[in-house]
């Protein structure tokens, strides 16, 4: 069975946006016992409109996607999945309110970031906002999952997303220091926390969680997201380099300006003339405001003239490989169609995804 990986996206999304949206409207829903503040409307407005304004403005659902496929390819009803699923999507959400604000980020899904539309201290309250929903949305479980299956969900979303702001802070860290002197397992580290626990390996151990599985499996899944997910990050940072993500982003090499550690930046310093690498540091030296569209060109150029860009493509490519062996040979409990065939499908897009 083959599947186009972009409609299976889009399915999901349907579904998964729907939960999502029943905790998002503030004082017209149930789910939170709030005082009545009548007295202040426009306050009210001004909070669920930000807390609102990136779930709105919604991604690609992969994370949440990746869930309800693995109980999917379990044979577990989707009702099962679809609080964890939009829970995921409220932790996507509340990261990168936060981490545009961390790496002053322009935009986020072609609209400015929200800290461009608000104050910082509300940007952060936002974020905050989102996050306190993420763990309601985990606690609802209970109604679907029981009490014990819903505490292994929210221990290994805890698991994961400290794993993840621990990767946040080690590349805050070496761009803060302009540190250079980084080897490729220095890149997996940072990848570690912050793609392949939080947007692959997290992902589906949930949904082998929901579904049942036991420690060796659950450890399958580790062995087989692992390189999907230092494929999905190689692929996001190249895309970064070359492309404008199909019209939703006006700055390549976004990365550039943030300082952002990448593979092929690594790449580029190990191979760099002794000349070059002096530009490329000083370059790199500069916050993002002082860096001009010229001297980002000229490091991209260099990543051309070097193999950089060639070198993070061949990287990716093996690592897809690598994943689709894995999820061959050591997948096979997942076994229930169109589930695993939607699985597969999905290891393809992420490394031919134009965005």
């Amino acid at each position: 069975m083959e599947f186009d990986f972009k409609e299976v996206l889009k399915e999901k999304k349907a579904l998964i946006w729907k939960e999502y949206q029943k905790y998002l409207p503030g004082k017209t829903t149930s789910h939170y016992k709030l005082d009545k503040i009548s007295n202040y409307k426009e306050e009210d407005k001004l909070f669920w409109e930000m807390i609102s304004d990136y779930p709105k403005r919604q991604g690609k659902y992969v994370r949440g996607t990746l869930i309800m496929l693995v109980c999917e390819a379990r044979g577990i009803p989707q009702e099962k999945a679809i609080l964890t699923a939009a829970a995921m999507q409220a932790s996507e959400d509340w990261i990168l309110v936060h981490d545009d604000l961390e790496d002053g980020s322009l935009e986020r899904r072609g609209k400015p970031a929200l800290h461009k539309l608000h104050s910082m201290a509300q940007t952060i309250n936002a974020g905050d906002a989102l996050h306190i929903i993420m763990w309601k949305m985990l606690r609802n479980n209970e109604k679907v999952l029981g009490k014990e299956k819903t505490f292994e969900v929210m221990d290994e979303m805890n698991n994961m997303l400290m794993r993840t702001t621990l990767g946040q802070a080690v590349e805050i860290k070496w761009t803060e220091e302009n540190k250079l002197d980084l080897s490729d397992e220095d890149i997996y580290f940072v990848i570690g926390g912050k793609t392949t626990y939080y947007t692959i390996c997290g992902p589906i151990r949930l949904g082998g969680i929901i579904s049942g599985l036991d420690k060796k499996q659950l450890e399958a899944l580790w062995d087989f997201g692992t390189p999907l997910g230092r494929c999905f990050q190689i692929k996001d940072d190249l895309l970064d380099l070359t492309s404008d993500f199909e019209g939703l982003k006006k700055q390549v090499g976004n990365d550039v300006y943030e300082g952002k550690r990448t593979m092929m930046l690594v790449h580029l310093v190990k191979n760099a003339g002794k000349e070059d690498l002096a530009k490329i540091n000083a370059i790199l030296e500069k916050s993002r405001e002082e860096k001009t569209e010229e001297e980002v060109t000229f490091i991209i150029d260099k990543m051309h003239e070097v193999g950089s860009i060639k070198y993070g493509k061949e990287k990716a490519e093996a690592l897809k490989e690598e994943a689709l062996r894995i999820f061959d040979e050591k997948l096979g409990f997942l076994d229930k169609e169109p589930g695993r065939s939607k699985l597969r499908a999905g290891i393809e897009f992420i490394l031919e995804r134009k965005k």
